[in-house]
C-alpha cells in the first residue's frame, strides 16, 4: 500500500477514533495526526500477532483504528486531568 494511502487512512481513521474515544480526544488535528501514527501502529501490531483483518479500504481501516484508539487511550494514561 502506498504511503499515500496510509495516510488518508490514518486521517480517516484518527477522525473516527476521535470520536470512540470520548475525553480521549485531543483536538481535530491532533486526533488526525494520531490516526496516521495508529495507522502504522496497528499494521504493525496485527502483523506481529499474526493476525490479517484482510485487504482493502474496509481492512486497512479497521487495522487504522483499532492502532489509532490504542495509541489515543495510551497517550491519555498520561494526559494530565485539569
Amino acid at each position: 500500500m502506498s504511503w499515500l494511502w496510509w495516510i488518508i487512512v490514518g486521517v480517516v481513521a484518527g477522525w473516527l477514533a476521535g470520536k470512540l474515544m470520548r475525553g480521549g480526544g485531543f483536538g481535530f488535528l491532533v486526533n488526525l495526526l494520531v490516526g496516521i501514527v495508529g495507522a502504522a501502529i496497528g499494521g504493525w501490531a496485527f502483523g506481529l500477532l499474526g493476525i490479517s483483518i484482510g485487504s482493502g479500504i474496509i481492512g486497512s481501516l479497521v487495522t487504522a483504528l483499532v492502532g489509532a484508539v490504542l495509541l489515543l487511550w495510551f497517550i491519555s494514561l498520561f494526559k494530565k486531568n485539569k
